[in-house]
């Protein structure tokens, strides 16, 4: 039985693309940015391509824990996190896609999983896959509100 795990699939689904509660999806929001304005990085503030592409790093890292990865672990996502954006590599346009296809392959992998599985422990961690796949949620969420807060105020 996967019911919990269909559960966390529609929420990680719902927050992506969907019509989730808190209002706009990730997707469709982060979609309506112009390009030209993601690499402007208000005083105190990271910009919108940095905070995209950390995204990417936590994503790809649970990608990698549910797929039992064990050459990828938290030392190289750590060496991602917060990386430094060179425009002609880190292009929001890529991002967007890169972000949108670790979350389906994600989607894809969590689809042949049981409910059993988010009581097991991620590897060289000290919580469970359940614990690992709501925070991946709420990260996407919190992500999405500073983003959100940097679309207005630079007036896109």
């Amino acid at each position: 039985m996967n019911k919990e795990v269909q559960s966390i699939i529609t929420n990680l689904e719902r927050v992506l693309s969907g019509q989730p509660w808190y209002g706009e999806a990730v997707m469709p929001m982060l979609r309506k940015i112009h390009p030209a304005v993601v690499y402007i990085n208000p005083k105190n503030s990271h910009a919108a391509i940095e905070i995209l592409y950390h995204m990417i790093t936590w994503a790809e890292f649970c990608l990698n824990r549910v797929q039992n990865k064990k050459d990828y672990d938290l030392k190289e996502a750590e060496q991602m996190d917060w990386r430094i954006i060179d425009p002609k590599q880190h292009t929001w346009e890529k991002g967007l896609n890169e972000f949108e296809q670790i979350h389906k392959q994600l989607v894809a992998e969590l689809q042949t999983k049981d409910d059993a599985f988010l009581s097991e422990m991620v590897d060289y961690r000290e919580y469970n896959f359940r614990f690992l796949l709501n925070g991946l949620i709420q990260h996407n969420i919190y992500h999405l509100g500073q983003i959100a807060f940097l679309k207005n105020l630079l007036g896109e």
